[in-house]
């Protein structure tokens, strides 16, 4: 990818909120590049496709109070003495799990260890559920990403408190030194690692892996940027497993987004009395996911 594409979709990453659809119908139709010259007033802005014109001036409305934040290069030099770099389709690196989705990121930030590249989801497992874990679902989550290292499959999360947090701990130490033991992906940018209590987890992780996140430096998480973010771990990975989560749980959402990309599902089964568990048994009870124990299930439906 040319220089002038790289450096619009950086530059897209800030312009653009994650599922905005009048943005992906417009580089879609024009490329990266022209995109970006309509949205931010260079080029005429005219109705196409199903986008009507009302549809269009409201885009151009929402993102106008953005355009005077766009610096790609500053943002580029921002990343990199932090140890990191951005990655477009097309990259060495570039993960080929996230062309799955319909709503693919523009290109990813990322801090940490690139050598090893970012596994393919047939080597990724996402683990992940509540952040209020109980005590059986830290054990379990222990053992099955503890599992998953010791396989070489490369354990994917969201750094959150709570079972997040347990999978990216027991994946570090489980980790046989072949590739990333884990990887993190956030929901704001990469300059400031969030949860902030968490912080010395996240530079365990870059010291063999990454950090990732498709929103660009100084950029704040938001409950829609979770919800989003939520996509990029199922595409990762090539099975999403569900230790603990409540009966609305953001990683239920994990778990959909995965099935909508013919993903495989894994749900934990827990105790009838706990509220943490409820959220897996409508997995089950629903049909979109698979009942397992430990690692070497996950890694059974990996190979299938």
């Amino acid at each position: 990818m040319n220089t002038e594409d790289r450096t619009a979709r950086a530059a897209l990453t800030r312009l653009f909120e994650p599922g905005d659809i009048v943005g992906r119908a417009l580089v879609a139709r024009h490329g990266a590049h022209a995109a970006l010259r309509i949205a931010i007033g260079a080029r005429p802005a005219r109705p196409f496709w199903d986008v009507t014109a009302e549809e269009l001036a409201d885009a151009l409305s929402r993102w106008a109070p953005r355009i005077h934040d766009l610096a790609p290069e500053k943002d580029f030099a921002a990343i990199e003495p932090l140890g990191g770099g951005f990655l477009v389709p097309g990259d060495e690196h570039w993960p080929v799990g996230l062309d799955d989705l319909p709503d693919a990121p523009w290109g990813l930030w990322y801090r940490g260890n690139l050598g090893a590249g970012i596994p393919a989801p047939s080597r990724c497992a996402a683990v992940t559920g509540s952040r209020d874990s109980t005590s059986y679902g830290a054990s379990v989550t222990g053992q099955i990403a503890y599992g998953l290292a010791q396989r070489g499959i490369c354990v994917i999360s969201g750094l959150a408190y709570g079972i997040d947090a347990h999978a990216h701990r027991a994946a570090l130490a489980g980790s046989q030194g072949h590739g990333p033991a884990t990887i993190a992906v956030l929901a704001g940018g990469l300059d400031r690692d969030y949860p902030s209590g968490n912080a010395d987890l996240a530079a365990a992780i870059r010291a063999n892996g990454l950090t990732i996140s498709e929103l660009p430096p100084g950029s704040a998480p938001t409950r829609h940027r979770f919800l989003q973010r939520n996509r990029i771990i199922a595409a990762l990975a090539g099975v999403t497993c569900v230790v603990e989560a409540r009966w609305r749980s953001g990683a239920l959402n994990t778990a959909r987004h995965a099935e909508t990309i013919a993903r495989h599902v894994a749900a934990v089964p827990g105790s009838v009395h706990s509220a943490n568990s409820a959220g897996c048994h409508r997995l089950l009870k629903e049909g979109g996911a698979v009942l397992v124990t430990d690692a070497a299930e996950l890694t059974e439906l990996l190979a299938s």
